[in-house]
Parts: structure tokens; sequence; C-alpha cells
């Protein structure tokens, strides 16, 4: 069975352009990000879907495959579509461009599920830290039944409690690594818009809902620090250094 790891790589953020050229120690982020991947699945089975030529300069410069997508793609799903479109193989990986400090072993943990739910998109997830609010709008929070089946995913704290005796012991929040086969990505990509539910959420995978495609999730050994905005920089910069540095 063929399988590839993917990472979306689009130049024009609204919140950061030229996210994934930002340089960490002096190496631009999507590289991190494809080193990484490429211990869990092979450099050869590594590619980066990008919609700018000066993110494939850099990924062909550092020896990575690449493939051209569009600037129209509507989310970082929609971008695997048009890649594997290019690209042949039973399962591709999403992997996120922007968690440079990821664990390899969570890569190939949702890849284990895929192979074992070959009918499931597989998605992962952990436990909100006690240290992160669950309140909070940037965390997608989810909801799933005792064998890890997706019920709903919300930037809402979910699921909800009607007294204080049931407030639920664990909240669960999306680590975004997906593990798809071509059909479901045909099927997500040929919808041609947003989902009802995943445009008022910002949450792709709810699309998979309306596309009565169920959706495993699988808890992985937690998020790491991610780069959002230009302030994530150094936090994540110190974060590498004590890994590969000091």
């Amino acid at each position: 069975m063929k399988y590839v790891g993917v990472i979306p790589a689009r130049y024009k953020s609204s919140r950061f352009p030229g996210k994934p050229l930002v340089s960490l120690l002096s190496k631009p982020m999507v590289i991190w990000v494809a080193e990484l991947t490429a211990k869990a699945l092979g450099k050869e089975n590594v590619y980066v879907a990008t919609d700018d030529q000066r993110i494939a300069e850099v990924v062909k410069n550092f020896d990575f495959q690449f493939v051209m997508t569009s600037e129209e793609a509507l989310t970082g799903t929609d971008r695997l579509w048009e890649a594997a479109q290019q690209i042949e193989s039973d399962i591709y990986i999403n992997v996120q461009g922007d968690e440079p400090l990821l664990d390899p072993n969570d890569i190939l943990k949702v890849l284990d599920v895929k192979r074992r739910f070959p009918n499931e998109v597989i998605n992962g997830m952990c436990r909100v830290g006690i240290n992160e609010d669950t309140e909070s709008r940037n965390i997608p929070k989810v909801v799933k039944t005792e064998d890890n089946r997706m019920v709903y995913m919300s930037r809402l704290p979910i699921p909800g409690f009607k007294s204080m005796e049931n407030v639920p012991k664990v909240f669960w929040k999306q680590v975004c690594i997906y593990a798809f086969t071509k059909e479901e990505l045909q099927m997500f990509g040929e919808y041609g818009r947003k989902s009802y539910l995943e445009s008022i959420e910002d949450i792709e995978i709810l699309r998979f809902l309306d596309l009565s495609i169920p959706v495993r999730m699988v808890e992985t050994s937690g998020s790491s620090y991610a780069v959002d905005v230009i302030e994530d920089v150094g936090v994540v910069e110190a974060a590498l250094k004590k890994i590969y540095v000091d």
C-alpha cells in the first residue's frame, strides 16, 4: 500500500504572508516540517503542495518534491485534492506546514489507524491542556463517541453540560494531521464550496459530515507549538534551540 505525506503551503496568508518561508534557526519553516515528515514516511514520500513559485524554489533547493496548486483552493484539504490529482497513492496524509515541532510518531499513528479503517477519514486529537482555555475560539474542540468516531467539532467548549456534576473530565481538541484516500479527497474537493457548518465554524473537517463520510479521531502525543502569527516565531525558535542546539 502506497502512502505519501503532503504539506499544504500557501504563501498569501492573511495574518502572516510568506509564513512557510519564515526562517527558524536559519532554516525555512516548511523545510523543518518536511524533514520531520520524512523521518516518519521517508523523503521519497514527502511532497509540498504550494501555490507560489518562491516556496517551490526553496523546496527544490532542499531536495524535496513539490507540486503546484492553484491560489483558489478554499482550504488545505482542497489543496490536497489538487495535489492528489498529480500524485498517485493509496493514502494521503495531510501534515500542517506551520508546526515545526510535531512528533513524527504521530504521523505514523494516523497512518496506522487509516490502514485499519480504510473507509474512514482519520484526524488527530489530544487533550486540551490545563493551561489552555476551553473557551478559546482558536481551539477546535472535538465531540466523539466512546469508540472515537467524530460526532462534531466546534470552536465552542463542547460537549456542553447541564449541571456542574456533569462537567466533562476531559476536553479534546483537534490536531491537524489527517489521512484520506483519493476518493475521499475527490468527494471533498468536488463539493465545490464550503459546507454550511464548515463555513460557520471555519473547520474544514466538518465538510465530511455533509458528505456522509465518517471521521475517526486518534489520540496523538499532543499539539506542538504552531506558528500562527509573527509573534509566535520567537517562541518556536526557542523551543527548537532547546532540542537541536542546547
